[in-house]
């Protein structure tokens, strides 16, 4: 029987991945690789950058590919339109050609309410959210309208379709890159240009650790007694979207652990005592 995730699509393909540092992005990173794809990490943390770039080499290794195989890291802030605009200057000749963009790079910072919420965190999270999203995805979808071929992979959330007290700037850029992403299929439409969002649920990993600010216990508490995903779980989804036939667009996916129904409502199993 076939195999519903077939790799040998994504062989030789090359990867372009914001965030690439930890979480999402890190265990994407290594799946692609795995796949037998070329992968630019991009983020802006070098050491961690280098280390994802070792676990990409040995994971190509293991994966027996005897294509792709090629890694190379970008120490970049999203948010810095001016950076984003230099990416092409940066790569190897080797990497030039990018077949996929995923834009996974996001944050959220604290639960404040409306009125209490500081501009640095408004202006923060809307910087890298969404125009350093946007900004990339201009950069990118240019390079794929001139090849007549790409593939855009927009990690949105939840949080992009149900707001929800304590998140009002989060939803609200989550929201942002929902229509962004709606209007940009509607726009390539007569294109091979294939346009997916990936909408996670509750996700445990660095993320909730950011959004309290380094309170790792605080962070924790979140996913306390309810068996969450995790960035694994989600690479898997984007590496299969990728994955797909050419004439197969996975538009929208919304993954949820067993026990998350919205972004509310949820099911804790109790304390034992």
């Amino acid at each position: 029987m076939a195999s519903v995730f077939n790799s040998s699509r994504l062989a030789g393909k090359t990867v372009l991945l914001t965030g690439a540092s930890a979480g999402i992005g890190k265990a994407t990173a290594i799946l692609f690789a795995k796949a037998g794809s070329n992968v630019i990490l991009v983020a802006r943390r070098k050491e961690a950058l280098d280390a994802v770039k070792e676990q990409c080499i040995a994971a190509h290794k293991e994966g027996g590919s005897a294509h792709g195989g090629q890694f190379t890291s970008l120490v970049l802030d999203i948010s810095d339109r001016e950076a984003i605009k230099t990416i092409f200057d940066q790569l190897p000749p080797t990497l030039s050609t990018i077949d996929i963009l995923v834009n996974n790079a996001g944050f959220v910072y604290g639960m404040d309410r409306v009125g209490s919420i500081a501009d640095s965190d408004i202006d923060a999270m809307f910087g890298t959210n969404v125009f350093g999203l946007i900004s990339i995805t201009q950069l990118l979808v240019r390079h794929f309208k001139e090849r007549n071929t790409g593939h855009v992979i927009n990690l949105g959330s939840i949080a992009g379709i149900e707001a929800y007290a304590g998140g009002s700037i989060y939803c609200a850029t989550k929201h942002a890159v929902n229509a962004f992403n709606g209007a940009l299929r509607s726009e390539l439409v007569s294109t091979p240009i294939r346009v997916t969002q990936i909408l996670p649920g509750m996700v445990e990993t660095e993320f909730s650790i950011v959004r309290f600010r380094g309170d790792k216990a605080a962070a924790d508490k979140v996913y306390e007694g309810l068996d969450a995903l995790t960035g694994e779980d989600i690479a898997e989804e984007i590496v299969w979207a990728a994955s797909r036939p050419p004439h197969v667009n996975i538009a929208d996916v919304l993954v949820l652990p067993t026990n998350q129904a919205t972004a509310t409502i949820n099911y804790r199993a109790p304390k034992q005592q």
